[in-house]
Formats: structure tokens, sequence, C-alpha cells
């Protein structure tokens, strides 16, 4: 087993950490977990609040009153019991799954729970956060998805000098009163 890895119910656990906030193509929000040697990605589709909840726990803003997965640690805590891990155990159809493992007076208590929610818990209380074997199995080469993006990006950005090359070479410019140019 390689190191970090770890077994439970007889499945092997990655320990990940979460990598930040994205979009996708379409500019919808995903979650980005990586391994804890950043050799993989996975990419996690989720809403745009927990997006935002996640981003702000992640940039180590404070707020004075308590947010759902503050509430839901500090319930935890007052009720005598420890947030062991959260698992991204499942995937079915594109949809991810979670679990929160929870343990009270020598008792686990497995409660399922959507990724977002089960990141933004683990966030909360510092809860190690691990994927399945499985899950992993969905994952993205980090090196990769780091070329990709910086591809899309110069692209873009190539793309974008080139229209603008070409608009400063057009008469789409109109004089003002000054003299200088303006972009319509």
């Amino acid at each position: 087993m390689e190191p970090g890895r770890g077994s439970f119910f007889g499945r092997t656990m990655i320990p990940v950490k979460v990598k930040g906030v994205g979009l996708d193509l379409s500019r919808n929000p995903l979650l980005l977990l990586i391994d804890q040697e950043e050799k993989m990605v996975l990419p996690i589709g989720i809403g745009l609040n927990e997006a935002q909840l996640i981003s702000f726990k992640l940039g180590g803003y404070f707020f004075p009153r308590p947010l759902t997965h503050d509430l839901m640690a500090a319930v935890c805590g007052h009720l005598g019991a420890t947030i062991n891990k959260i698992v991204v155990n499942n995937v079915h159809d594109g949809t991810y799954y979670a679990q929160i493992y929870l343990e009270q007076a020598e008792k686990e208590i497995v409660v399922d729970a959507r990724p977002s929610d089960g990141v933004a818990l683990a966030l909360a209380s510092g809860t190690p956060l691990y994927i399945t074997e499985e899950v992993a199995s969905h994952s993205l080469p980090f090196a990769e998805v780091v070329k990709e993006n910086m591809e899309d990006f110069l692209d873009h950005h190539d793309d974008t000098d080139d229209d603008l090359d070409e608009d400063m070479d057009s008469d789409d410019f109109s004089g003002g009163e000054s003299g200088g140019r303006t972009l319509h």
C-alpha cells in the first residue's frame, strides 16, 4: 500500500486535499480535489452556492454567525461526536457521493452527504478528506490538467490579442475631441 493511503471496510482510501474551486468550459463550478503528492486531480461538479462557500473557507474568511457547516461541526461537538473523516466514496452516472464518518460513545455513525457538503464540513472542522480507488479512477493527471489550462489560457489570450490587433488596424475606432481612439 502506498504511503498515506488507508483502508476502511476493505476499500483503499486515498487522502486528498481541496486544491480549489474552478469553472468548467460551460462556466459551471467545479470542486478540485488533489492527492497529497499532487499527481491527480478529481474535478467534481457542484452548485454555485457551495462553490462560493468553499471558496470563502479556503480564503480564510470568517463570518460572525455560523454557516451551516460550522453549525453542524458545533452540534457534533456538543453532542460528543467526533467527525473522523469525509470520504467521496462512489460515482454513478456522473454524480459523486460522499459519506461523513462520525464517532460517538465508541460507536461509528456513517451519514450520506453530497461531496460539496462533506468538503465544506471538513474545511469547517479540520477533518481529513479521502476518495476511494474507484472514485480516483475518474481523476485526471494533475500535470495534464495544468498543461491544458495553460494552453487554453494562452490560446484565449492569443485570440484576444489577435482580435485586438485586428481592431487596431480597422476603421472601427472613432476619434474623440481629444483625438483619442475609443473601442466600440
